[in-house]
């Protein structure tokens, strides 16, 4: 499986600093979580974001816009080889 510089502690870490909830979500108290999916190539490049499963009010897209600012990633491997693929992210907005 691929994985994120660091780890999911650095992952996770990533999302937390780099989100900015939505004012219309703020405004209308929209909480949960954006469930995204997306390719990690043979070079470790971000590929086909996209949202399977939404919440709403600007979150669905501040979680594709985030993960588009992502860095590389330690591409997946078999039998030795790199390889495409898929991975899902689950992004929790929650206000404070």
């Amino acid at each position: 499986m691929p994985s994120f510089p660091g780890g999911d502690g650095a992952l996770y870490a990533f999302l937390a600093q780099n989100i900015q909830y939505p004012e219309i979500a703020k405004r209308a108290g929209v909480e949960g979580q954006v469930i995204v999916m997306f390719t990690v190539s043979k070079t470790g490049q971000i590929a086909s974001p996209r949202v399977v499963r939404g919440i709403g009010g600007g979150c669905d897209e501040e979680a594709l816009r985030v993960v588009m600012m992502m860095s590389r990633w330690n591409p997946g491997k078999q039998n030795g080889q790199p390889v495409n693929v898929q991975v899902t992210v689950p992004i929790r907005f929650q206000l404070q």
